[in-house]
This record gives structure tokens, C-alpha cells and sequence, in this order.
């Protein structure tokens, strides 16, 4: 077993006891947390950008995709997460599992952390709301890889009214209806 395989048996065993007390995931999903969440965030790995060394994770929650992301590719990812008690499991997953990240506790709209070249994001929010969130964490030359179900063509048609951006639609490797969109160029109208 490689040692990123073992420290996300460590991530999902850590998960598992908080959530518990915590509703980290589902109560369904514990059964399922290596195909619906674990495999789900490692989808990005392809799409990530060459060479890249630092990401922001928006909303990370029980740590998707961010914290598996930083543990399974070694890329410091800035975690931000404003439920303080998500934040503590947070902390103590980077602690238990060594991985290379750092909580900010706080809203999206009040996090203070230069932009990064990648901003992920998973069940968040619709792109309109997310997209002016995503924007101001990101460098000119950055991607987006953002985690969609469903609706993802109707979320795209309402962003369009505010927002110019190159879209790559990659079909979920987990989800039916799902989508992960990359995009670039990002800037408003």
C-alpha cells in the first residue's frame, strides 16, 4: 500500500469516528465513503493543473475535495470552512494524517489568503453564487474544478448573464448526472 493510500485509510477511519457526533457525511454514506467521496475528489487529480504547488478549497466540509486532494498529491491546499466544529475535525485529519494544508475557519467572503493557480470547490453552491467566491481566490491564469450535479447546464446558463469563462465538461467517474467543470479564463462581463 503507498503511503498516500494508508494516510486516507487514516483520513476515512478519523472521518468515520467524528461522524458520529459531527454529521461529517451522511449516515447512508458510510458504507459508500470510498466511491461517493473519496473516489469522487480523486477524479480532480487529472484535471489539476501541471506543476501545481498551492490550492484553495472552498467549503471543504468534511474535507472534500480539499483535504483528500492535498493528502493523495502533496499540493498545500488552503482549506476554508466556516463551521468551527468542521474546522477542529479538519485540523486534527492534517494532524493525523500529515498532510500538506492549513484551516482558515472563517466565511469565504472574509477568508484572507492570496489567490492560488486552483480553486476547487464540491456541493457548494449554484455557479452564480459561487463563481464571484471562486473569482477573487484565483490568479488570472488559474483553473476551477468544481464538483456538479445535475443542473450544472442551467447553473452555466445563469452564470453566463455576469460571467466570460472557457468550460470543460468532464462526466463524473462516480456520479450518473454528475459533471466536473474546469474552468479558465474566468472574469466577469
Amino acid at each position: 500500500m503507498s503511503d498516500s493510500a494508508a494516510r486516507l485509510r487514516r483520513f476515512v477511519d478519523l472521518l468515520l469516528r467524528w461522524n458520529a457526533t459531527l454529521n461529517l457525511i451522511g449516515a447512508r454514506d458510510a458504507n459508500v465513503v470510498w466511491d461517493r467521496h473519496i473516489e469522487d475528489s480523486l477524479q480532480l487529480v487529472p484535471l489539476m493543473p501541471p506543476g501545481i504547488t498551492r490550492a484553495i478549497d472552498l467549503g471543504t466540509g468534511g474535507g472534500f475535495p480539499g483535504l483528500v486532494l492535498a493528502i493523495a498529491t502533496g499540493v498545500a491546499f488552503d482549506l476554508i470552512e466556516s463551521d468551527r466544529r468542521k474546522a477542529s475535525f479538519l485540523r486534527t485529519a492534517i494532524l493525523e494524517t500529515t498532510a500538506c494544508a492549513t484551516v482558515h475557519c472563517c466565511r469565504i467572503e472574509d477568508a484572507v489568503v492570496p489567490p492560488a493557480g486552483l480553486v476547487t470547490a464540491r456541493a457548494l453552491a449554484p455557479l452564480p453564487r459561487l463563481l464571484p467566491l471562486a473569482a477573487r481566490l484565483l490568479t488570472d491564469d488559474g483553473v476551477c474544478l468544481l464538483l456538479k450535479g445535475a443542473k450544472a447546464d442551467e447553473e452555466l446558463a445563469a452564470a453566463d448573464r455576469d460571467w466570460v469563462m472557457d468550460v470543460e465538461r468532464v462526466p463524473s467517474r462516480t456520479s450518473v448526472d454528475g459533471v466536473v467543470l474546469r474552468l479558465t479564463g474566468l472574469r466577469r462581463r
